[in-house]
């Protein structure tokens, strides 16, 4: 995938991490690359630029990652409600990734982050991206990754129940 022309948005308060994401974001061939140190600022950065993917850091001080990926899929607060969200915590225990996830986040990436790593989650968001779901308590990519095709049991839903594609 060709990554130059894409816009990213990195959110961390740690100014080491954001010189890393940049240096492999800059490896990848990345050339627009916003850098803020807080949640605020990464929600008024979205807000007055034209962003395509943001990596947040999931533990900030004041609005954490997880306020932040809430408010940029809330439409009311931004004008892109749709964009791709990778989280970023040195935390991966399940319930972490399970709270990203639940709060719109597209992917979760471990630190220490790779180069490999972070590419695999930006392809994915490019090669596969996921439909998303809006229902009364959540809005975001479909939280489900299994291939729904294949499941054929009495629970099966019907595609047009869950899934709107609203891009």
């Amino acid at each position: 995938a060709d990554l130059k022309p894409l816009r990213f948005l990195v959110v961390d308060d740690n100014p080491h991490m954001l010189k890393i994401v940049r240096t492999i974001l800059n490896g990848f061939g990345v050339v627009h690359i916003y850098e803020v140190a807080t949640a605020v600022e990464g929600l008024e950065t979205a807000r007055n630029e034209s962003i395509d993917v943001v990596i947040t850091d999931y533990q900030m001080e004041g609005m954490n990652g997880i306020d932040l990926v809430k408010a940029l899929r809330d439409q009311n607060k931004v004008a892109n409600p749709l964009v791709p969200i990778i989280m970023l915590s040195a935390y991966s225990e399940k319930s972490r990734v399970f709270e990203a996830r639940d709060a719109g986040a597209t992917e979760f990436c471990c630190k220490p982050v790779t180069a490999r790593d972070l590419y695999a989650r930006i392809a994915m968001i490019i090669d596969r991206p996921r439909p998303f779901v809006r229902t009364k308590v959540y809005f975001g990519p479909d939280r489900r990754r299994h291939d729904p095709s294949k499941y054929r049991g009495p629970e099966r839903r019907s595609e047009d129940e869950t899934r709107t594609n609203v891009a």
